[in-house]
């Protein structure tokens, strides 16, 4: 009788009114492949997309070292510009190869977090946009990037306010059909706490700050449970990346890990229905510090104004560091140590510019400036070329 009333009611006063009927979700069809590429750059990040219709998207390119790597890696791909190159966040680690992609590639839209930073590295990235007259952006969370239509790029997090450069960093969420990556720069706990009242449940995770524990937090990837994630590092950093509680985590929802510093570059490819990954799994050894390979021996400081670096050897036992180099990456200027032998809990310094001393446990490279800013990043390498540890 209820069912008769309701449908007179409908047809006296709403004509040709109807019942609501529950309708399927249509299932996603494949489609063209989309790839998405975690180049290996060492102890950074950097991510390359290639849309299914061909447009592609460059997220952060390591130090600036990797630079070159980057641009060789890009051209293999066929790639001649970049539709749009995204900066996460002003970290060396992350902005310092799109240097070398702004000079080689023609590039249609940058994005960036907006987060200042009084580095030069920073300033030389802004003014080569600049110049070449690139459309710049500051995306806001909620924000959505248009690159493809048959793809969603959906802004998690940009905040240019951001007291830290990591929690600065741009979070992007990418939905092909059934498919979906996150990559999340170097965004912290906080911010992965935060991020929690959004859609993070994904595919594919790019773990946060290069499988630190300030990153992927338990409850997060609980929340996002990635089938795979992909974890971007140096072999060998002095971080101790990836850490253990971080790959128990993953471990204990059944992801399936992914490490550029064993396997080299990774690459997704799916078509919106089902994806298949280029690499190895991860063979479940947590990388060791150069510090543990190298005797414990580390950059510690780098004073700009009197030109001086101190390596410390915080180990048990003695480090010969002939053939050894100290590199500054801005200038690509290297010093070679000479036939010297860092003792235990000792410290050595490597002196430049005009006031540069030796004598002792000072050795003189240079009266030439060497470190004119704070952009320039210090690598110190072992005598088989190993990046031994690293000082922005």
């Amino acid at each position: 009788m209820k069912k008769f009333i309701l449908g007179l009611f409908c047809i006296l006063l709403l004509s040709g009114c109807t019942m609501p009927v529950e309708t399927e979700k249509k299932p996603v069809i494949a489609g063209h492949e989309m790839r998405v590429h975690f180049i290996d750059v060492g102890q950074g990040d950097s991510i390359f997309i290639e849309s299914p219709n061909g447009k592609t998207m460059l997220v952060d390119g390591g130090v600036k070292g990797a630079g070159p790597q980057v641009v060789s890696y890009l051209k293999e791909q066929g790639v001649k510009k970049l539709d749009i190159v995204v900066a996460t966040h002003p970290d060396a680690d992350h902005i310092g190869g799109l240097i070398p992609v702004l000079n080689a590639l023609e590039i249609e839209q940058f994005y960036d977090s907006g987060k200042i930073h009084t580095s030069q590295t920073f300033e030389e990235m802004l003014t080569l946009i600049d110049t070449k007259n690139i459309p710049y952006t500051v995306p806001k969370t909620g924000d959505h990037i248009a690159l493809d239509e048959k793809i969603a790029i959906n802004v998690l997090n940009a905040d240019e306010s951001a007291s830290d450069n990591n929690d600065a960093s741009i979070v992007l969420k990418l939905i092909y059909g059934d498919i979906s990556f996150l990559l999340t720069g170097d965004a912290g706990v906080a911010l992965e706490r935060e991020m929690l009242a959004q859609a993070v449940k994904a595919t594919v995770l790019k773990a946060g700050h290069h499988g630190s524990n300030t990153s992927s937090s338990q409850s997060f990837i609980q929340a996002v449970h990635p089938a795979v994630t992909v974890l971007s590092y140096g072999k060998d950093n002095k971080y101790g990346h990836p850490h253990d509680e971080v790959v128990e985590r993953l471990q204990g929802i059944g992801s399936k890990i992914y490490a550029t510093a064993e396997t080299g570059s990774v690459i997704v490819s799916t078509d919106g229905v089902n994806y298949d990954v280029s690499a190895k799994e991860w063979s479940g050894t947590v990388a060791t510090t150069s510090a543990t390979q190298n005797g414990e021996v580390e950059l510690i400081s780098k004073d700009l104004v009197n030109e001086i670096v101190a390596i410390q050897n915080s180990g048990t036992e003695a480090v010969a560091l002939k053939d050894w180099q100290l590199v500054s990456i801005e200038g690509n200027q290297i010093f070679n140590f000479p036939n010297v032998t860092l003792q235990p809990g000792k410290t050595i310094y490597i002196t430049s510019g005009t006031d540069a001393r030796e004598g002792q446990n000072y050795l003189k490279w240079t009266t030439r400036q060497i470190w004119l800013n704070d952009g320039d990043a210090a690598q110190l390498r072992n005598a088989k070329g190993d990046i031994v540890s690293e000082l922005d």
